[in-house]
C-alpha cells in the first residue's frame, strides 16, 4: 500500500458493497478507488456548499439592511407596524 494513504475501516450493507464492486468493474478501477472518489465528491460538495451559505447569508444581510434604510427613511410611519407583523409571522410559521 502506498504512503500516500492512510487506511481506514468502514462498514457497507451489502446493496452498498455491490453498488461499489458494479461500479469499479464498469470502469475498471477498484472498490478502495470508487470509495475515494467519493469521499472527494462529498467533501468538495461540503466546502463549496459552505462558501455558497456564507454567500447567501450576505446577500440576504445587504438587503435587510438595504430594505431597513429605505423604510427607515421613506416610510417611518409604516416601521413599527412592519416589525409587528414580521414578529407575528414568525411566530406562525416558524414557532417563534
Amino acid at each position: 500500500m502506498s504512503r500516500d494513504y492512510h487506511p481506514a475501516t468502514i462498514r457497507l450493507n451489502h446493496a452498498q458493497w455491490a453498488a461499489i464492486r458494479a461500479l469499479a468493474g464498469t470502469n475498471n478501477i477498484t472498490p478502495a478507488e470508487v470509495l475515494r472518489m467519493a469521499v472527494e465528491t462529498y467533501l468538495a460538495h461540503h466546502r463549496q456548499g459552505s462558501l455558497s451559505q456564507r454567500r447567501l447569508a450576505r446577500i440576504a444581510e445587504y438587503q435587510h439592511l438595504a430594505l431597513d434604510v429605505i423604510v427607515r427613511e421613506q416610510y417611518p410611519q409604516l416601521r413599527d407596524r412592519i416589525i409587528a407583523e414580521t414578529d407575528k409571522r414568525l411566530v406562525q410559521y416558524h414557532g417563534g
